[in-house]
Formats: C-alpha cells, structure tokens, sequence
C-alpha cells in the first residue's frame, strides 16, 4: 500500500504542477463538432449526468471514471441508455486526462475533489463541467478561477436553473422593475433525511480505491459510513446541506438581486434532529446582508419536510410593489399584498428533490456548454460568476462554524479581522495534492 500511496500522490503533484504555458491538449473545436466528453462519479448524480451528456446533440460520451469498480458500470449503463456506445472505463479519472481524445470532462465527485480536479483537467487541456459547488472552500475557487483565465478554457458549474427559460426571462423584467426595488430574498430547502448512525471502521472493500477517493484530503482509515452519500455531512470531504442544494436557491435569490458578496454574514441552528455522526447542519438559519441595504435569508432544513409555499424548495424575491416566488418549474408574481398576478410554467419538468436529479434543466445546461465548447456560446453559469454564489454559503458555514457575526469584503467575500473564519478560507491538504495554480 505505501508503495501505491507514493506512486498515486507522486503522479498527482507531477499532474497538478505542470507549468503554466500551453495546455497539453488544446483543440480548437467548430460548429457542430463532436464533443468528447468523460464523466467522473458516476455513482449517483453523475450516472444522471452521462445519461444526459450521452442524448446530448453533439455530444459524445468516451469515458467514465470512478474509484468504484461497480459505479464505473452503472455509469456505462447510463450512456447507453442514453443513446450512447459502451465508453471505456477506469479507476483512476487521470487516465482520461492523458487521453488526447477527450475535450471535456465532467466532474460529479464528491465535493473535496471538485476543484483540484477541475484544476488538473484544465492543466491538461480539457474543458470542464463541474457539479456545485465548484470549490471544497474558498481558496481553491479562488484557485479555479485563476486557472480557467489562464487557460481560456470552458468551465461551467451545474447549478441547473441558470438555464431555466422562465427564470431567465423573469429576472430580467425584476432587473427592469417589476416589483420595484427588489430588496431582500428567502432561500429554502426542506427535506426528511433520516438518521446516518455512527462511523463504520472496516476493511477497504475490493471494489473500492479508498486511497484515491481521499485524494487532496488528509489520509484516515477506511469508514464504511462516508461511501457513497453522507461524506456530504463531514466538513473534510463536504460542504453540508447549504451548499449541497442551498447553491442552487441561494444563487437565484443572488441573481434576482442582481448582488455580488455580502458585508455581513449570520449563522445558527446545529444537527438538531438526532445523535449521530454527523458534523453539519441539519437546520440552518443564515442572513447575508449586502451594500444597497438588500438582504438573503437561508432556511436550510435536512430533516424536516415542512415546505414553504407548498414547496420543499424554492426562493421568494421581496419589492416594493410586489414579490416573485421562483422555483424549478417556473415562477408566480404577486403584488404588494400578495395576490397572485400572473405565472409561467417551466416547459419543461426538472427532477426538485431527488439527489440524483435530471429532466429538462440539465438537458438546457448541458447543450449550453456544448455550444459553449464547440460554438463559443456564451454560458449561462460560467464559474468566475458561479463562484460568488458558492462562496455567499461557505461564508454561511464559516459565520456558523465560529459563531461570528462575520464583516466580510464585499468585494472579495473575505471575513475581515477575524482568524478563526480565516482558517476556514481553504484547507489542510495531504502531501503533494494541494492544487498548484
């Protein structure tokens, strides 16, 4: 194992480190061209995504790298339900980075690999699509950022709504005055998650490369209990709840806003329903207050399924003269006294609760950054705006993790005169992974 451990960290940093000139592979793509994409994390949301990126309209699917032997299969049977040939499979995604072959790639991993490996993707060349949040922390979308500027690459994030057709038509006629000055927003997100029990130490199982699955994060022994879904909950592999589905509502209150970084950030609430393992929050009330005097509010409720407004999820947009309640399936207007006005439905149905998603909201986002790879269309949640809303909810952890009252650079998003939330900025890496932009 040590020798596998030297190897794999030894290749990673040769791979992260290369200089900063001329990608490896750079291929300048046309109108109607095929894109060749691979899909990495396949176990769950990114077998949806290959099953979408494979019906894509030029589009193909080439490759599926997982560090689960059985989710490399799940992820091959979605292509092909999906219209798609069986692509090659492999453990360890670098194979598809080496592959001159590929032109994107797809990264559906867990949250601590988002970043580097979107990082090492554009060092080879790749453009990248990238599940949100697209950073693990601050520092490394910071990082992102730096590196698709310098590469000139695409890189998207998936934070699906941006693609929405009523959602972009209804913040336009927001930014235009339709309720007045739209002053403050509610975020929210509602589930009945059920208890996780407790660490569960044991044997690596064959199927399983426990060493990369860890990747840029500090080594600890196998825990049963982490692989596949609830590392979400454990801050050094997750993000928690609020940047687990909080992204998405956050982002659109920030988009019909029309605000960048806050000047304050506020947290509380706990892991408040059971007594388990779980570090996050299961309930989290945060408030983010930004220059103009305009305000967002998070309500963020893993395990209790009351909704609001009759929806588990969703955002309500406050004005002067009305408000807008906009959700996956399209958008409602009411005016001052709440009387509803007019409504649109999203053509389209996009899957609301489910992890794993899909529907017509993928479909839209994924043929944007086809046409963004081949076509140079523009994206509709490039990551250096992508990112703002993805630091917003780190900063709400970060107030929450050190009980502050954060004051925050609105220009930056950084907490100011404060080293516990400093610490929280970025990250402790295992030897020779940290991302080197």
């Amino acid at each position: 194992m040590a020798n596998r451990r030297t190897f794999l960290k030894t290749t990673a940093l040769t791979t992260a480190g290369l200089s900063m000139g001329m990608p490896l592979h750079s291929q300048v793509l046309g109108a109607n061209d095929t894109v060749n994409v691979a899909v990495f994390g396949t176990n769950s949301r990114g077998a949806s995504l290959a099953r979408t990126f494979a019906g894509a309209e030029n589009c193909r699917v080439i490759g599926i790298g997982d560090v689960d032997t059985r989710a490399i299969e799940k992820g091959q049977k979605a292509v092909m339900a999906g219209g798609g040939d069986k692509p090659m499979g492999h453990q360890d995604f670098r194979t598809f980075l080496d592959n001159s072959d590929v032109d994107a790639v797809v990264i559906a991993t867990p949250d601590h690999w988002h970043a580097p490996m979107a990082i090492m993707a554009l060092e080879a060349g790749k453009h990248v699509y990238v599940e949100k949040p697209c950073s693990h922390n601050p520092a490394e979308g910071e990082m992102l950022i730096a590196k698709q500027k310098s590469s000139g690459l695409k890189v998207q994030m998936g934070n699906q709504t941006r693609s929405s057709v009523s959602l972009n038509r209804i913040v336009k006629e927001i930014h235009d005055g339709l309720i007045g000055n739209a002053y403050a927003a509610k975020a929210w997100y509602a589930n009945n998650r059920a208890p996780i029990g407790n660490h569960e130490p044991a044997p690596v199982p064959e199927w399983l490369n426990w060493e990369l699955w860890q990747g840029p994060a500090p080594r600890q022994d196998f825990d049963a209990l982490l692989v596949h879904y609830n590392w979400h909950w454990f801050w050094k592999y997750g993000t928690g709840e609020m940047l687990n589905n909080g992204t998405h509502e956050v982002d659109m209150c920030r988009w019909a806003l029309d605000v960048d970084f806050p000047e304050q950030v506020t947290s509380s609430g706990g892991r408040l329903a059971y007594d388990d393992a779980w570090e996050a929050y299961d309930t989290q009330l945060a408030n983010f207050n930004f220059p103009g005097d305009k305000h967002i509010h998070w309500d963020g409720r893993s395990c209790n399924a009351m909704p609001l407004w009759e929806r588990g999820r969703g955002a309500m947009i406050y004005g002067t003269e009305g408000s807008v309640l906009m959700d996956r399936d399209g958008y409602f207007v009411y005016d001052e006294r709440g009387k509803e006005i007019r409504h649109e439905q999203e053509t389209g149905k996009s899957v609301s609760m489910d992890t794993a998603g899909g529907g017509s909201l993928d479909e839209l986002h994924i043929a944007n950054f086809i046409r963004g790879v081949n076509q140079d269309e523009a994206l509709n949640s490039e990551v250096s705006d992508a990112n703002t809303s993805v630091t917003i909810c780190h900063l709400g952890n970060m107030a929450q993790r050190t009980q502050s009252v954060l004051k925050t650079d609105p220009k930056t998003g950084k907490p100011q005169q404060n080293s516990d939330a400093m610490a929280l900025w970025s990250r402790e890496y295992e030897d020779g992974w940290k991302p080197n932009v």
